[in-house]
């Protein structure tokens, strides 16, 4: 098994990417804090994990809560002794608002779950990495951090930071054994859309202005699949990269 006896925080892990990747970590010999904002949610993945022999504790934590993420942290240390693996999945979308009609809100809000708490989360990760000269760090960005409108202007300039926060990070920390990437996926079925609410009619039209070109929709067990790459040993020679997962649709 490619993750035996390493300790593992999955963010957003109630469903969607963030299930996927806690599943498929416990099924790899991990152990797992499972993380979301649902309870209900995480009980369900903590049974499919533990009915099949897997180890996983579920913890509640609001990424926009500095005292969650702390916690959250703390958690695997106090439950598996260590941490190994940190996965920032959790994410929402901001229903295409384009910058004219931004609030201040919406701003503040998208950015406060989609790269202040990846911060966060790595900030508290890291003292944990350096001490024992090992760590892995897997973010989640987007194709809308790579390109100018897959989604609203919050959206895109959050995940744009989060692609800029892991190639900062990766590279920083590169010699004191830690490794950064993260994974930029096209469209994936999860169930992100319910954040969209309202859409922004100006806003979708343009966002989705390419939707034709995209040869088809992923799903969640294709980006767990990356994870597990990025988490484990065989991706030992790749460090601040962003890896693409979208059939080809930004490759055109």
């Amino acid at each position: 098994m490619k993750l035996q006896n390493k300790v593992a925080v999955v963010t957003g892990a109630g469903s969607g990417m963030g299930k996927a990747m806690a599943t498929l970590f416990a099924k790899e010999g991990a152990k797992v804090i499972v993380s979301d904002i649902n309870l209900e949610a995480i009980s369900d993945v903590i049974s499919e994990i533990t009915t099949k022999g897997g180890i996983a504790t579920a913890i509640v934590a609001n990424v926009t809560k500095e005292k969650d993420v702390q916690n959250m942290i703390d958690a695997a240390v106090g439950t598996y002794g260590t941490l190994d693996i940190l996965v920032n999945n959790a994410g929402i979308m901001d229903n295409f608002v384009p910058a004219e009609s931004i609030t201040d809100e919406l701003w503040e809000k998208v950015f406060a779950v989609n790269i202040t708490g990846p911060m966060r989360a790595i900030r508290k990760a890291l003292p944990i990495f350096i001490a024992k000269k090992a760590g892995i760090i897997v973010n989640i960005a987007s194709a809308g951090g790579l390109l100018g409108s897959r989604a609203g202007a919050s959206y895109t300039a959050s995940k744009h930071a989060v692609v800029g926060l892991t190639r900062n990070v990766g590279f920083q920390y590169a010699k004191l054994g830690i490794r950064c990437n993260a994974i930029a996926p096209g469209a994936v079925n999860t169930n992100i859309g319910k954040t969209i609410y309202n859409p922004d009619a100006f806003g979708m039209e343009r966002a989705m202005a390419g939707i034709s070109l995209n040869p088809r929709v992923g799903e969640p067990d294709e980006i767990a699949r990356i994870a597990l790459f990025l988490a484990c040993d065989d991706s030992s020679f790749i460090n601040g990269a962003i890896i693409t997962a979208d059939a080809g649709w930004t490759a055109y």
